[in-house]
């Protein structure tokens, strides 16, 4: 690593205040990613802003309508709440399905959506249950915040605070994961609320995670995994790589997109 300043704010002020003062500065979650770019000398900021001791950021609530979490919410935690497993049993199941039990004790929420990784699995969650992501300066949809690979809304300076999800009628998650980095080849978030349904993919795609309308449409009208017989997704503009090339997983979206709604429509 390269050196670099250090700040521990505690408070989301204290926070905004420095990115505006230190030049080249980076937030820091969970560190999943940041750290090991920096360990290899990828990246080299001149600072980071270390968020953990920031009280406004951690947490979960819920409404008669939503579940809100904190940006600095474990994934362990998403696993172990109470009432994300009573209103939206789906995201605490994809948490748990979420690396291993070190990576789910320091991960968050927020760096994760922040990230945007390809691969990673809350940006389908977000665009699946038309969550609502809320930062410091305003709220920006699901729709609009992720924007191609490693790529969001988000501005300089800008710091998720919390995310907002609509609870479901039903919505589940089908994962098929790398064996060693557990990450998603391929993944689908489904969820109903009310006659909306929205589908998200994760893992597949070359530009980042994207929704399939023309599940969804078929889905709004019959929600059965047989309402998905005869979609095919192409192969273009998937993702392929060592591990799966585009058609594989091309394929492997329909088979999680099937398998994550035969397991939502078994919840009534």
């Amino acid at each position: 690593m390269y050196a670099f300043e250090y700040h521990r704010p505690t408070s989301i002020g204290q926070a905004a205040t420095l990115a505006t003062e230190v030049e080249d500065i980076k937030f820091l979650a969970g560190g999943h990613t940041l750290l090991p770019t920096m360990k290899m000398r990828l990246a080299a900021p001149a600072g980071l802003i270390d968020l953990s001791q920031i009280a406004e950021l951690h947490g979960i609530e819920r409404s008669a309508e939503s579940i809100t979490i904190g940006a600095m919410t474990k994934h362990a935690e998403v696993v172990n709440s109470s009432e994300i497993r009573e209103s939206i049993p789906a995201l605490a199941e994809m948490a748990e399905l979420i690396g291993d039990p070190h990576v789910r004790h320091r991960g968050t929420i927020g760096g994760s959506v922040a990230n945007n990784d390809p691969s990673a699995d809350y940006p389908a969650a977000c665009l699946a249950l038309n969550a609502t992501i809320i930062t410091n300066k305003r709220e920006i949809a699901a729709d609009d915040f992720f924007q191609g690979i490693f790529t969001t809304a988000l501005e300089e300076g800008e710091i998720i605070t919390r995310v907002s999800f609509p609870i479901p009628s039903r919505a589940a998650y089908a994962k098929f994961r790398h064996p060693a980095s557990r990450y998603a080849l391929v993944g689908v978030f489904v969820a109903e609320r009310g006659n909306d349904v929205r589908l998200a993919v994760t893992g597949a795609g070359a530009d980042g995670v994207f929704r399939v309308p023309e599940m969804e449409q078929s889905l709004s009208r019959h929600f059965a995994p047989d309402a998905l017989e005869g979609i095919i997704i192409p192969p273009e503009g998937m993702n392929g790589d060592i591990h799966a090339d585009a058609a594989y997983r091309a394929h492997l979206v329909g088979i999680m997109a099937r398998r994550a709604v035969q397991a939502a429509a078994s919840r009534g």
